[in-house]
């Protein structure tokens, strides 16, 4: 049993590791462009800390490597983000045999609303939620106690951040797929509304590092996203309210 389980999914297996791997050349390459721009970029990140506190005006590095291995991490944030649809492109590729003709146009369509959502995720952190939260955490600075951020922590932070909120705004699209994988159905997210209404809440909270204002700015856009995904769910597997 156990050997023709295997053998009939070889084929799969074969298509998994395809799409594997052509996701990660993607995300190689576009790390290995972006650390070419990396100082650049760099440069772009840390302007929200030095216009939340003008009394920043550089930061520190307290080891040797540090400086290197924080481009290098910064490069690899840039290159999943650029690779970002590519990634997408390859799940769907791979589920797409068992998706019909119609859904498989649909698909396309949602690949590029997914990446849209990553994209408006990331871009909210970094312009709309950061400023507040490094404001926050600024204002806890007195005379007798300076802050001295290290390069290395700020621009993973940056990173973390961004990759989180970008995550959060997929909602809707895992919603779809675990709909479409059959896991769960629209009548299951209408009915758990308010329990993932509540998760929603915490979860902002967590990472906005407890900062009320911020909190509020990451869950009002992501109820919205909710119910998007309840819409999108039925749709996909027709079970739409009339």
């Amino acid at each position: 049993m156990l050997a023709r389980s295997l053998e009939l999914f070889a084929p799969h297996h074969q298509e998994l590791r395809k799409r594997l791997i052509t996701a990660f050349l993607a995300i190689i390459i576009c790390t290995a462009i972006a650390y070419g721009f990396s100082e650049h970029i760099a440069r772009i990140f840390l302007a929200p800390l030095f216009q939340a506190s003008p009394l920043i005006h550089k930061l520190v590095y307290t080891n040797l490597p540090e400086a290197f291995l924080s481009y290098i991490k910064l490069s690899l944030l840039i290159g999943i983000v650029a690779s970002f649809p590519v990634i997408l492109y390859q799940i769907w590729m791979f589920i797409a045999p068992g998706l019909k003709s119609n859904e498989k146009k649909l698909a396309t369509v949602v690949v590029f609303w997914a990446t849209l959502l990553f994209a408006a995720g990331a871009a909210f952190a970094f312009l709309a939620v950061l400023p507040r939260m490094l404001h926050y955490f600024m204002s806890y600075a007195t005379p007798n106690l300076e802050p001295l951020p290290k390069f290395g922590d700020y621009l993973t932070f940056v990173a973390r951040t961004m990759l989180a909120f970008g995550l959060s705004f997929e909602i809707p699209f895992l919603m779809v797929m675990s709909g479409k994988a059959g896991f769960l159905e629209a009548g299951y997210f209408r009915k758990k509304r308010i329990s993932f209404y509540a998760a929603i809440v915490v979860l902002a909270f967590l990472l906005t590092a407890g900062d009320f204002m911020a909190t509020a700015m990451l869950a009002i856009p992501l109820f919205g996203l909710y119910e998007a995904g309840i819409f999108l769910t039925a749709l996909f597997s027709g079970t739409q309210k009339k």
